[in-house]
């Protein structure tokens, strides 16, 4: 890379990281790149909440080097995390405030001006078909509600890395399909990088491109069509589950840490 391309929105390299004895991620490494929308599929306990927790600054890595806009995470923390949004697993919204009153904490946060915050406000309850609802309490809207609320928080200060963990979880079809297309649309609009996590192959299918994790290692990394043919072909969602079927297949690092 010339010393004067702008760095990768986001870079990991060797992540290790252990509880106690267990060996939760084996030297991962990723990098995602501007206008791309990358599917982290894995079965439960694969170790994809580890990784979105080093990649948030939650947790420390053992091992490795995180780097975010340029920015090293270890090391210059504030900087890099301004340069990403998240979307959580977990529901993370004050159920007590207003939608309204939940978006404009978060634009605080990141020091927007209030007249900025203001207007990508308006802009994104619009987008989302939320407009009526702004002055509702969070725990009066729908699960699907909820999430476009916190897709429409964590993009608005802009960034250009999104990060969204097991996002649909919970959700009908149509809020799915309406929480897919957003991010489609932001990936294409703003150009932004995308890493999803999802246990769901369907989802990973639509994706620019495709990670498989699995026990706390990457064993594909390309186009949809190109890890399954990496993994033994067949369809996406069969070569999937053939390559994550035998759990007792671990790496040695693994059965030490046994």
């Amino acid at each position: 890379m010339s010393p004067w391309a702008p760095a990768p929105p986001l870079v990991a390299e060797g992540l290790v990281k252990r509880y106690s004895a267990r060996l939760a991620l084996d030297r991962v490494s990723l990098t995602l790149c501007a206008g791309q929308w990358v599917a982290l599929l894995g079965p439960n306990g694969a170790g994809k909440s580890t990784l979105f927790a080093l990649l948030t600054g939650l947790f420390a890595a053992d091992e490795g080097r995180i780097a975010i806009g340029g920015h090293d995470l270890r090391r210059a923390a504030p900087r890099a995390l301004r340069e990403v949004g998240v979307v959580y697993q977990q529901p993370a919204l004050d159920l007590d405030l207003s939608v309204l009153r939940n978006l404009r904490f978060h634009a605080a946060l990141h020091g927007l001006p209030g007249a900025v915050a203001a207007a990508r406000i308006d802009a994104a309850l619009a987008a989302h078909g939320l407009a009526a609802d702004r002055h509702r309490a969070a725990r009066e809207l729908s699960g699907g509600n909820r999430r476009k609320v916190e897709l429409a928080r964590a993009l608005l200060h802009a960034p250009p890395v999104l990060l969204m963990d097991e996002p649909t979880v919970g959700l009908d079809p149509r809020s799915r399909h309406d929480l897919v297309a957003a991010i489609a649309t932001d990936v294409g609009v703003r150009g932004s990088a995308v890493l999803w996590a999802t246990h769901l192959v369907e989802e990973a299918a639509r994706a620019d491109r495709v990670l498989v994790l699995h026990q706390g290692r990457l064993l594909a990394d390309g186009t949809p069509e190109d890890v399954t043919a990496a993994l033994g072909g067949g369809t996406l969602e069969q070569a999937f589950l053939r390559a994550t079927a035998a759990r007792g297949q671990e790496s040695p690092r693994q059965k030490e840490t046994a």
